[in-house]
């Protein structure tokens, strides 16, 4: 999430400059309003997206399934293994919620089991 920032704030100039090339060429107005809008919007974490959580979408299957996923789990071996998998198939350049290509069950599979073995050595 970090990183959109940053390539956001680094693209902030460049947007403005070509906002207003845009807006001379066309007169400018309400277009300009809405651009910015949805820049911010971009940059805004979703209210369920807790401190210390991202957000995954499972994009196999009849329909994309969306988890909240904590930080921890980046240390997983398999939900690594689906993150490489995303890097081979949509590459580096992704915004907003992380697509994952495979099925809510495999996602679903890796937190519980997450879980469970968390659950064990805290006892």
């Amino acid at each position: 999430m970090e990183a959109s920032l940053a390539r956001a704030t680094m693209l902030k100039p460049f947007i403005r400059k070509l906002k207003r090339l845009l807006s001379a060429s066309r007169g400018g107005g309400v277009s300009e309003i809405r651009f910015d809008e949805e820049m911010e919007a971009a940059k805004m974490v979703p209210g369920d997206v807790k401190k210390g959580h991202f957000a995954v979408t499972a994009t196999k299957g009849e329909e994309p399934k969306r988890f909240i996923v904590e930080l921890y789990h980046l240390t997983d071996p398999a939900f690594l293994s689906l993150l490489e998998q995303a890097e081979e198939e949509y590459g580096l350049q992704q915004e907003g919620v992380l697509a994952v290509p495979c099925r809510p069950e495999e996602i679903q599979k890796i937190l519980e089991n997450r879980r469970m073995r968390r659950a064990s050595t805290e006892w």
